[in-house]
């Protein structure tokens, strides 16, 4: 036997383990994508059963008796109709989502860039405001609301929206804007270009990641959230989808239409499972902007 084929004899080994590891990763990676991937399957399938067939036990998940929109039409007689609530909640998080970013990535490049007194006392008090839970001060939002008149109107909404987004977004951004060299813009000051052309033309570009997922958390938050909306909106007609799922879900005499919360469910992933796949690869990158230097 010779030196070689020795030495090919020990290396084959070596070269199938990396093999059975890279195969049981991706077999891993296969199960836990399917965990995470059948509730949502399980939901999308039980919107076509028929109202009779959702009533039943869940097995199997999939309409036996056909496919039907029975579910979808009973969700458009509650209310104003779901493509109206559906509407509000479109108007509430996409309006969230813009003052959110503007303001943020504004502050955010002020602590970053700009030098003033009590500058660390001030973001350190913007970020204490996130330790005080939401529940504790709806109250107070609701009476300062009712005296500007905003109260049960959607701009109330966003503005109290926009309020509970703020301290981590200004966290983000101001982390964003410190991950990018100062020579860029002073490079950029040299060639004449300041204030806010510097900011938009400039900076806005490379700080893209943390603005996008600034925006993502926000507006996902803003579609989501039930307890203001339940709280702050006393007028059927502008329910955002959480709180007119909640109104499916109590059905008439206690009963639970299981068929329309499904239905209400899946339209309401749509946009989020949408904006999160088209945007993943910034928000992974704005979530970890400014963790390295």
């Amino acid at each position: 036997m010779t030196v070689s084929t020795i030495s090919g004899a020990v290396a084959s080994p070596r070269r199938r383990m990396p093999r059975r590891i890279d195969i049981m990763s991706h077999a891993a990676g296969i199960l836990v994508a399917l965990l995470f991937l059948a509730p949502i399957a399980w939901a999308v399938l039980a919107t076509f059963k028929s109202r009779s067939e959702a009533a039943q036990p869940p097995l199997p998940p999939w309409p036996t008796e056909g496919i039907s929109l029975d579910n979808f039409r009973t969700l458009e007689n509650f209310g104003a109709g779901i493509l109206h609530h559906t509407l509000n909640s479109l108007i509430v998080a996409i309006a969230t989502t813009a003052l959110t970013i503007l303001v943020s990535v504004l502050a955010g490049y002020g602590f970053s860039r700009y030098r003033f007194p009590l500058k660390g006392f001030f973001f350190v008090l913007v970020l204490a405001t996130m330790m005080v839970p939401f529940q504790s001060i709806l109250t107070p939002l609701f009476l300062i609301l009712a005296e500007l008149k905003l109260q049960n109107t959607l701009v109330g909404l966003v503005l109290i929206y926009v309020t509970l987004q703020l301290p981590f977004s200004v966290f983000m951004m101001r982390n964003a804007f410190d991950a990018v060299p100062p020579e860029i813009a002073e490079a950029a000051r040299i060639d004449g270009v300041t204030g806010l052309r510097l900011l938009i033309h400039v900076l806005g570009p490379l700080v893209m990641p943390g603005i996008v997922s600034v925006g993502l958390i926000a507006f996902l938050n803003a579609w989501n959230e039930f307890l203001a909306a339940l709280v702050l909106l006393t007028s059927q007609d502008n329910y955002t989808l959480p709180v007119l799922l909640t109104a499916v879900r109590a059905g008439h005499y206690g009963s639970i239409d299981w068929g329309a919360v499904q239905a209400g469910v899946t339209i309401m992933m749509i946009p989020c499972l949408i904006l999160f796949l088209a945007l993943q690869r910034h928000y992974i990158r704005g979530l970890t902007a400014g963790a390295v230097k």
